[in-house]
């Protein structure tokens, strides 16, 4: 499975890739990856601390964090064990007694090498729990005997689902708080088996435990009789939830480009799936440039053939042009290539999905910016139901449309796990919002190509002898950015240049009529906006955008359409109660009534920029002033 986070960008194996590595070579020894997942407080921590304290895999000095041995405050009597405290081991998961991060624990038993990880139930921490499920290819989900199925049950059996994880022992938890009585557990399980068939989920163990307890975790309960199948451990040691991982195409990101001096060229990552061998034909993505492999050079010396999991630098017996992010595969299997995709995503951030937003999209060792072309629906988790709307909140699940910067090269995730998912990053804050699952590529997305132009933006804009660039004004309703660039192209409009204003009230009465108020609305806005802008700067043009514009994450993607010293930010920096002094429109006095929603900076946020070009204060001077201190810069800027 791959993880969910993205390797760094040095050319030798990480410490995820050696264990990945070593676990690939103990494959054949019966090493099973699994984790454990449920609503808070269902006993996962407990569970694992049974497994391991049962199985006698617990050091001393793991029993003492746990309690072993401690006295009671004014008792000669030893505490409890604390199985739990076995398993987590932030002191906030101490504390608040929850599992907050995920867990690792390597044990064996003589049948079996295990690897389980403990994730949180909480739903704050859904996103720990898709990463820790993402290494997996099992998992037991746990339920409390006495709460039985909940939402947050539901969905991460959802996230197990996507992430093809198709097996699942379902523990029956804390059996010993409801008498061990058979016919709430055979309620428990029917139930979840109704769910499980709709989720397509290929087989489902319902086992009765208390992990407190021990019962049916590694010996078999002697409070329920009426129970003939296999102890949670048992199960564990037989079951065969392996993927087949050996029927996948050959998949190797480029890591590195390994130049260590001028008689050596190779390049460096770990296969993520299938094998090569030395001599065959490759075909490198996405530029398709094909190559035969000379050579498979490791540490330890030359092989002739590299597998799933190995650390390895390949050289080419042509000169090809590799970089870092690049996907090399056989000839015969050639991935898919694409700048607009289908994919189910699970959104972690408490800020919204906006579809417009720009994201940062790391897959493998490709990254690009991605923007959510539109949500065509999200997942309802309690009956798999699918629902309308425009965005995703934290820990929804939905069916997206993405558009990429760049090509992408991909498999869809059914088939190939590490190249069919993908992380998003918010630009700003650098945090991961939401990982992701690759569907399909979007037809689209290869019917409609550039088509080359013999006159360009140089041609057009040489025949107005002016250079064309963009006057983006950000501020608040009524700081006066309409004011200032309506001024400033009567300015630029006597000199003989070329101009044109977009004003946001204007557009909105015919490009955007369709939008609204709401924060994907404004988002929408801004980027129909700026490709109409880049559009009239393409044709020669100097450009004024005057709208409020309130995000940062906006400006920033408008800003990345143009050529570096082709974007201008004025920020028209009027204070608050001062535009709402002028309020030319009423709009602050209906937006205060609660006539008007979402209206920026009562209701809805407004981002002011950090490194804008200039800034104006219309509270100490005339538009015309400002105008013409625009018209400066714009000659220091040898732009007029």
């Amino acid at each position: 499975m791959p993880r969910l986070s993205v390797v760094g960008g040095s050319g030798k194996a990480d410490a995820g890739e050696r264990v990945d590595a070593r676990i690939a070579a103990e494959e054949d020894r019966g090493l099973l990856r699994f984790l454990t997942c449920g609503s808070v407080d269902d006993g996962k921590s407990t569970l694992i601390g049974r497994l391991l304290y049962d199985s006698h895999l617990v050091f001393e000095d793991q029993m003492q964090s746990a309690g072993h041995g401690q006295r009671r405050a004014g008792a000669g009597q030893a505490a409890p064990l604390d199985l739990a405290l076995l398993i987590d081991g932030l002191q906030a998961e101490r504390e608040q007694k929850i599992t907050i991060d995920v867990a690792y624990r390597y044990f064996s038993t003589p049948r079996r090498k295990f690897i389980v990880a403990d994730t949180p139930g909480h739903v704050q921490y859904t996103r720990n729990m898709a990463t820790g499920a993402s290494n997996c290819d099992f998992a037991v989900l746990l339920v409390d005997a006495r709460s039985g199925i909940l939402t947050q049950t539901r969905r991460h059996a959802c996230i197990l689902s996507l992430l093809g994880i198709g097996k699942v022992a379902l523990a029956v938890n804390k059996m010993d708080l409801v008498d061990f009585d058979q016919a709430r557990f055979d309620a428990i399980a029917e139930d979840f088996a109704a769910f499980a068939h709709q989720l397509g989920l290929a087989l489902v163990t319902a086992i009765p435990v208390s992990a407190l307890k021990g019962d049916n975790v590694v010996t078999p309960s002697a409070h329920m009789h009426w129970y003939h199948g296999p102890t949670l451990l048992g199960h564990l040691e037989t079951v065969d939830a392996g993927r087949k991982e050996g029927e996948r195409a050959f998949r190797f990101p480029v890591q590195w480009v390994n130049r260590p001096h001028l008689d050596f060229r190779g390049y460096a990552g770990t296969v993520a799936s299938g094998k090569v061998r030395r001599g065959e034909e490759v075909v490198i993505h996405p530029s398709g440039k094909r190559a035969h492999v000379a050579r498979i050079v490791t540490a330890d010396g030359d092989l002739e053939a590299a597998q799933q999991g190995e650390a390895v630098t390949l050289t080419f017996a042509e000169e090809v042009d590799v970089s870092r992010g690049d996907v090399i595969a056989l000839a015969s299997h050639a991935p898919s290539v694409a700048d607009q995709m289908a994919a189910r995503v699970i959104w972690f951030d408490e800020e919204p999905m906006l579809p417009g937003r720009a994201y940062t999209l790391k897959c493998g060792n490709q990254t690009t910016t991605a923007t959510v072309l539109n949500l065509k629906y999200k997942l309802n988790v309690d009956n798999l139901e699918h629902v309308a709307g425009k965005t995703l909140e934290i820990n929804e699940v939905g069916l997206c449309n993405l558009d990429t910067a760049r090509p992408l090269v991909f498999d869809p995730y059914a088939e190939n796990t590490d190249t069919g998912s993908f992380i998003l990053i918010d630009r700003f804050t650098n945090a991961t919002v939401a990982a992701g699952m690759i569907e399909f590529g979007l037809r689209r997305a290869t019917n409609v190509r550039w088509q080359e132009l013999s006159i360009d933006k140089a041609s057009r804009a040489g025949l107005k002898e002016q250079k064309p660039c963009i006057l983006w004004f950000t501020g608040l309703s009524g700081a006066g950015k309409s004011t200032i660039a309506n001024a400033l192209e009567k300015r630029l409009h006597a000199m003989g240049r070329h101009t044109y204003l977009l004003d946001g009230d204007n557009v909105r009465h015919g490009l955007n009529k369709d939008l609204g108020f709401t924060d994907a609305d404004r988002v929408e806005n801004i980027r129909r906006v700026a490709e109409a802008a880049r559009l009239f700067v393409d044709a020669g043009l100097i450009v004024m955008v005057s709208f409020i514009s309130p995000f940062r994450s906006e400006r920033r993607m408008a800003r990345d359409l143009f050529e570096a010293d082709e974007f201008i930010e004025i920020f028209v920096d009027t204070p608050l109660e001062i535009c709402e002094a002028r309020d030319p429109k009423g709009l602050y006095v209906k937006a205060r009534a609660g006539l008007i929603a979402n209206f920026t900076g009562i209701d809805s946020l407004y981002e002011p920029p950090e490194r804008a070009e200039l800034k104006l204060d219309t509270s100490t001077a005339t538009p015309e002033f400002l105008a013409e201190t625009v018209l400066s810069d714009l000659r220091r800027r040898h732009l007029i």
